[in-house]
């Protein structure tokens, strides 16, 4: 039995947020687009200017090594937004793989700024922009906008640019906390890579195919075997589910089933406060814990995990399985 999660009106979620735990890496050159289309799992040669692509880079073992919201800012100019605790260990790590590809890859560091938009004074600034689809993008000033999936039945939108051009927008809009930010993040039922959870997910226990994340007609990238043998083979036994707790929840904590009290059935992927009380966190979990039982976080007597509904459809295989 699901709860459905609180609105976005329950909680004083309207204006601009600088994401200070957010970053960009930046591949740059003609073959900016082939090489990361060889290494993420979604098409980036097919990549437009309108477009965003979310993405994960994964291990050789299919392991999300860190997450990506990709979009261009040029025809050779690729700014992948990303966990800042990830993105260090993710440049050096996709380093290695470039060779003799005309590409180069850097970090934006403080001279580029994300910015999460949302409530109605957001709308109201951005105008026409604001009626984008899901993973569309566009120029708007001096920056540009991305509309990201809804968090709590909310619109939101990253805005990407240069720091001298991000004061201009901070000053247009009311303050909004990150924690409020980081709530919708969690509702809207599509969790980053954090360092907390590096390596602990292939991408379909986060359910990245059913939100856009993955394209299993593209080439080869590292991690793609294993990554499609689940997909079709239909054997997905572990997604991401949405939870409510009455205490603090942090990420990489472990969540236990009453049906199987001896081991974790989950692990926290992602989670913040919530605004009425208490916190959410978005979980990676056995899809057989959802069937019955009682969900606890960090031990099997600790305290209990009210599973709430996604803002999307999880598809369910046979029992039989």
């Amino acid at each position: 039995m699901t709860a459905s999660p609180p609105s976005a009106a329950s909680g004083p979620i309207d204006g601009a947020v600088r994401l200070t735990h957010s970053a960009v890496l930046r591949a740059s050159g003609v073959d900016a687009a082939s090489f990361l289309h060889g290494q993420l799992t979604n098409d980036f040669t097919g990549l437009g200017l309108g477009e965003a692509r979310l993405a994960a880079y994964c291990s050789a073992k299919g392991r999300m090594l860190a997450s990506f919201v990709g979009f261009k800012r040029g025809h050779d100019d690729i700014w992948l937004a990303c966990r800042a605790d990830v993105l260090t260990a993710t440049l050096k790590r996709l380093r290695m793989f470039v060779l003799r590809a005309k590409v180069q890859l850097t970090e934006g560091g403080d001279q580029i700024v994300l910015i999460g938009l949302a409530g109605p004074s957001a709308r109201a600034w951005l105008g026409d922009a604001a009626d984008m689809g899901v993973w569309a993008k566009r120029e708007v000033g001096a920056g540009c906008i991305v509309r990201l999936p809804d968090g709590a039945a909310q619109a939101r939108w990253l805005w990407a640019g240069a720091v001298d051009d991000a004061a201009a927008v901070m000053d247009a809009l009311p303050a909004q906390a990150l924690e409020h930010w980081d709530w919708l993040e969690v509702q809207s039922g599509v969790a980053p890579v954090i360092g907390a959870t590096v390596e602990a997910f292939v991408p379909q226990m986060l359910n990245y195919e059913l939100v856009g994340g993955v394209n299993f007609q593209k080439g080869c990238y590292p991690g793609q075997e294993v990554v499609a043998r689940s997909h079709y083979r239909g054997t997905i036994k572990r997604r991401a589910a949405l939870a409510h707790a009455d205490v603090p929840i942090t990420a990489g904590q472990d969540v236990f089933w009453s049906g199987d009290a001896a081991q974790p059935c989950g692990m926290v992927a992602l989670a913040a406060a919530a605004p009425l009380g208490g916190y959410d966190a978005l979980l990676e979990i056995k899809l057989l814990a959802l069937d019955g039982g009682s969900l606890h976080l960090g031990s099997a007597d600790g305290p209990a995990l009210t599973p709430q509904s996604l803002p999307y459809r999880v598809p369910r295989e046979p029992a039989s399985t």
